[in-house]
Formats: C-alpha cells, structure tokens, sequence
C-alpha cells in the first residue's frame, strides 16, 4: 500500500514535470517517464488530479495541461512569493547595462527554477534558461552561486546524495564542483563556461535573506564570444552590486 506521502510526491513530480512542457502540454507517457513512474501509476495519478483541477486534458489528443486550481493557489501565494517586481528593475539595468539577458532565480530545495526574465538588445542570445527552467544546484551559474554559499556541511551532504554527472556529464563530477565552487567563493560570482550547452555562458551572484542565506540569484546568460576575461570581471561586479542591493531590498520586506 502506497503511503500518503508516498502520492503526494508523486503527485508533485508529475506537477513539476508538467510545468516544464511549455504551452503544448505532455502525454502522459511523457510525464511518467519524467516523474519516473510507470505509465498506469502516472495515469491514475493524472486523473486523481485532473478531479481537483489541478490538471486538464485536451480531448482532442489527450495532452495534459497545468489546471485552473493551479492558477488560483498561485495567485494566493503570490502575495507572498511573488519576488518579481523588486527583481524586475535590476534585470532591466543589468540588461540594459549590457545587452545580454538577464535572470532571476529561486531555490527550491536542492534545485533552482527561473522566476523570470530580461532580455538586452545583443541580437543572438542563449536559451538554456528561461521562465520555469529548474535544474540542480550546481549545474547552471544560478545554482552554482547558491550553492557555494551554503555551509561547507550542507555542500558535502548535497554532493553526496546527488550524482550530477549522470545527466549533465563528467564535467559535472564532483572535484570539479568543489573546485567551481572555491573559484566562485574567491569572485563573489560563479561562472558557467559552456558547460550545459558549448558555448553558451553563464554568470551569476547570489540574493540572500535575512538569515543570509542564498535563497535567489541573478544570472546573466549570452555566447561565449561576449564573455572574455576582462568583460567577466566587469560583468561579475555589476552582478555582484545589483544582488547586493536585492538583498538588501528583499530582507526589508520579507522576514523570513
């Protein structure tokens, strides 16, 4: 008999995973082997939530789609999570300032998700990131600011129970984390020199709050072309400057 936490992480798997199907939706073999749950499990599962309308289905080819009853709790926590409008000013200045496009990101557990998004006027531009975008710590700029601000225990734990480099490959093995992570703790800011998509680079420093821990991050993403050494430092320290006064911003409304 399977537990009630047992359905409910199944559940929010199958959310998450639908959340990342863009506007078209998924099947539900797709979001099976998203959530990793066999087909018939992710049936009865889709159809539990569809009755809370947590879910819908196009009867026309049978794709799921995020439900209405999504749309009214995000509205409701909205008043509380909704970090968009202090961050929306310092994406536009960032990418405004320097023609890339510019991020702002949550943490949510051992995962960053794209809040939202900026773009600058430099005409060809990177698309790992976008709106609803979650991958592990460590793996994007976002995560690996985040994570090189946790305490040394809690980056030990993590490496220890998440193998990056099945997914995102060698280059995402463990002493080469922890060495990425010392050179962002030297910076400030972490740099992702093409390492999920060849030649698309990230920049990124980290938001923190009241307890000074990083929970946020602002990213800078564009073509490798655009990061040479000397424009990095530059750009490093405007990133550095405007998450420091998010942080600021953001620990006097919010005292979490």
């Amino acid at each position: 008999m399977v537990s009630k936490s047992g359905v409910l992480a199944r559940a929010a798997r199958l959310l998450r995973a639908l959340s990342q199907s863009g506007p078209e939706g998924a099947t539900t073999t797709e979001l099976g082997l998203a959530a990793r749950l066999p087909r018939p499990t992710a049936h009865r599962a889709l159809e539990a939530l569809q009755d809370e309308g947590f879910v819908d289905r196009d009867r026309s080819n049978g794709r799921w789609h995020l439900g209405p009853e999504l749309f009214l709790l995000g509205s409701s926590a909205a008043t509380r999570y909704d970090l968009a409008e202090y961050a929306r000013p310092h994406l536009c200045a960032l990418a405004a300032r320097t023609g890339e496009s510019a991020f702002f990101s949550a943490r949510r557990g051992d995962e960053t998700v794209c809040l939202t998004r900026e773009d600058g006027d430099f005409p060809i531009r990177s698309f790992v990131l976008y709106e609803g975008a979650r991958f592990p710590l460590g793996v994007t700029s976002a995560g690996l600011a985040v994570l090189a601000h946790l305490p040394e225990r809690e980056v030990g734990t993590y490496l220890e129970r998440n193998d990056l480099t099945r997914t995102y490959g060698s280059s995402h093995g463990s002493e080469d984390l922890i060495a990425r992570i010392a050179e962002t703790r030297s910076n400030g800011y972490a740099t992702n020199p093409g390492l999920v998509v060849a030649g698309s680079w990230g920049m990124a420093a980290a938001v923190f709050d009241n307890r000074h821990r990083p929970e946020w991050a602002l990213t800078l993403t564009g073509v490798e072309s655009r990061f040479t050494p000397d424009r990095r430092r530059e750009l490093g320290s405007l990133l550095l400057r405007h998450a420091h006064s998010l942080s600021k911003e953001l620990q006097s409304r919010y005292r979490w």
